[in-house]
């Protein structure tokens, strides 16, 4: 039995949800994770739920999202479309992002990327109790490295269907290192070796902004967010986290289980560049798209890859033509989802 006076206000407060930034219809909850096994303070993960007053009623897969680096959850106009088709949406500030990087932590800094298993399952049990529907996980970028390690595990300790997990989409998904081939070469063992003992050092590299100056609406593009949790030119990459990074990426190129099928969304071109021109506006500004086709076979289970014309690296803010094209292509597969889950007996809730 919980002895309710050793309860503190903050614990209370923490497992209650609570208006979130985003205004009407959004509420956060934060989900304490305990000591940051990288030294730095109390961990915490936030959960954020759309609960718009009127729409469609919940009649399909819970969607919990995931973002990527240097990143959060804003993205409202994808919620509101999950939402429009009749799902329940969720989204999760992982430790050290957004919402959840606290004074004196590192933003976005872990050394093992299995350590944001624990806010997934936490955020999975909420999601659960909280619809009682199967679950689809939605993530972007480096989330979408993140995800598909977790599911792997999960898969092999008690099973995604057993687990309510219903599905996974990818959105220009991290699954190599971008750049020369040295990089992904001699590069790596240099990283993993200074990053094992020097995990805070910073990889220099000239801040490049031509990514976030075509998306927000200060500069060249039509999104609106807080640039102190996504600035313009990205957060510094340190090497420690960088050699988690490539871990992930070794274990996925040797081939994961996540037990459900997969659809990936990617631009159909790569363009970087160190200044913002209109070219940045049509293509990932990231990350390399053939890395991305090259590995989405890892994935294992049924795997849809759908180049989107015109898309930016985050494909859900890119302009209106593309957009629209990403969201028809989602909805095509969840239509599709639906129909093979109704004839294969379906994830259980």
């Amino acid at each position: 039995m919980t002895d309710k006076s050793s309860v503190s206000v903050s614990d209370i407060t923490s497992q209650a949800w609570q208006p979130d930034v985003l205004g009407a219809g959004y509420e956060q909850r934060t989900l304490p994770l305990g000591p940051d096994p990288d030294g730095e303070g109390e961990a915490v993960a936030t959960l954020i739920r759309y609960t718009p007053g009127t729409g469609a009623p919940a009649t399909e897969a819970t969607v919990l999202y995931v973002h990527g680096f240097t990143d959060y959850f804003f993205q409202q106009h994808l919620a509101e479309h999950f939402a429009q088709r009749g799902h329940r949406f969720y989204a999760l500030d992982l430790r050290k992002c957004g919402r959840s990087l606290r004074d004196g932590q590192t933003p976005h800094f872990v050394t093992d990327l299995a350590l944001y298993d624990a806010e997934l399952n936490e955020a999975l049990r909420i999601v659960k109790e909280e619809t009682g529907a199967p679950v689809l996980v939605v993530a972007h970028s480096t989330g979408g490295l993140i995800t598909p390690l977790w599911l792997h595990r999960l898969n092999k300790s008690t099973g995604v269907t057993a687990a309510g997990i219903t599905g996974l989409v990818l959105n220009s998904p991290w699954f190599d290192l971008q750049g020369p081939s040295y990089y992904r070469t001699v590069g790596t063992p240099i990283i993993k070796a200074i990053g094992r003992f020097r995990s805070m050092v910073e990889l220099p590299a000239a801040k490049i902004s031509s990514y976030g100056d075509s998306l927000h609406n200060s500069v060249a593009g039509e999104w609106d967010y807080n640039l102190d949790w996504k600035p313009l030119a990205g957060f510094p990459v340190r090497l420690g986290w960088l050699r988690a990074i490539r871990t992930g990426h070794a274990q996925l190129q040797r081939g994961l289980d996540v037990g459900v099928p997969s659809l990936i969304l990617r631009s159909r071109l790569t363009k970087f560049a160190r200044k913002y021109g209109p070219d940045v506006d049509v293509a990932d500004a990231v990350l390399d798209v053939r890395q991305i086709q090259r590995w989405a076979g890892c994935l294992g289970d049924r795997t849809n890859i759908v180049p989107i014309d015109g898309a930016r690296h985050d494909v859900f803010l890119s302009s209106a033509e593309p957009l629209a094209q990403a969201f028809t292509e989602l909805d095509n597969w969840l239509d599709w989802l639906t129909e093979y889950q109704r004839k294969s007996g379906g994830a259980q809730g």
